[in-house]
């Protein structure tokens, strides 16, 4: 079995100093090139681990990337969003991008302005790493522009302005990914409409199987069989039919009650127990919050 080691960076200034780059002229901020870093070789596979937030957007990368279960060959232009403490893995056979921009920001620059609470609403910080942004020629344009007026500012010398127009650029940016992100899933119908399918044989094979009896699915356990971060899922579902994926589970969880009430005499509480529910009582709640009708008083107005 391949062992894996583990890379915890704690602060920017040493992620300069094994990228072999110079000291960060801001030691809670910092924009670098994919161009000046060195040539990387991975001796085993590395499980990598920041304390701050990155904002990346690579090109000229020959790599594949996953949105949902389909793969895309991709060239330039891809953005990814990380999170302080967020896990991604570095495999063997890893390929670095040949071009680009990494911006690295400490949580405690933000600390005393109002991006340091907004930031935690942009859910793609919470995406795993292979569900990417894939830009279109435009959208890298306005993102690079973005990344060289930061470089551009983050070059001059500090004075009482600095941060404000730093975090007046950061949040542009992230303002942009945000809307690029709703309109993939926009355009990437086709795909999202494949990813709904299979939401539903999952939540099919679900309550069809005997893995009701230990309690009914959640929305990790269907982002866990997609193979996608449950924040993703929920956001691609929303974009979709305007629901989370609790609202999906609930709703096929009706259907299956109003099919036992309808065609069976199995009591309430029975129905409840078998549609993994421990309390019959909670059970009966969820349904009037849906349907505006009791158990029974459903079963009375079918028959």
């Amino acid at each position: 079995m391949e062992t894996t080691t583990t890379l915890h960076i704690q602060s920017i200034s040493q992620l300069h100093q094994l990228l072999q780059l110079p000291k960060p002229r801001h030691p809670l901020v910092s924009l670098t090139r994919f161009e000046d870093f060195p040539e990387l070789k991975i001796e085993q596979r590395t499980r990598l681990i920041t304390d701050f937030y990155q904002v990346t957007l690579k090109t000229e990368c020959p790599c594949k990337i996953q949105y949902g279960q389909s793969i895309f060959d991709f060239d330039e232009g891809v953005m990814s969003c990380f999170a302080p403490r967020q896990v991604s893995f570095i495999d063997k056979d890893f390929v670095p991008a040949k071009a680009g921009w990494q911006l690295s920001i400490h949580p405690d620059f933000l600390r005393n302005a109002a991006l340091g609470g907004k930031i935690k609403s942009y859910g793609y910080f919470d995406y795993a790493v292979n569900e990417a942004l894939i830009l279109s020629d435009d959208e890298q344009k306005t993102v690079e522009n973005i990344f060289l007026q930061l470089q551009k500012e983050l070059s001059l010398p500090i004075d009482n302005f600095s941060q404000e127009v730093w975090i007046a650029n950061i949040e542009l940016m992230l303002t942009y990914c945000d809307r690029y992100y709703n309109r993939q899933f926009i355009t990437r119908k086709t795909v999202s409409n494949e990813l709904l399918n299979k939401v539903e044989r999952i939540l099919n094979s679900y309550f069809d199987s005997d893995q009701l009896h230990n309690g009914l699915p959640t929305a990790q356990f269907l982002a866990e069989e997609l193979h996608l971060s449950s924040k993703y899922l929920s956001d691609c579902l929303k974009q979709l039919t305007g629901n989370t994926t609790q609202h999906l589970i609930h709703e096929k969880l009706i259907e299956r009650a109003k099919e036992r009430l309808s065609t069976t005499h199995l009591s309430v509480s029975e129905i409840a127990y078998e549609l993994g529910f421990d309390y019959p009582q909670s059970f009966s709640k969820l349904f009037k919050t849906k349907t505006r009708q009791t158990p029974l008083q459903f079963r009375a107005g079918y028959n």
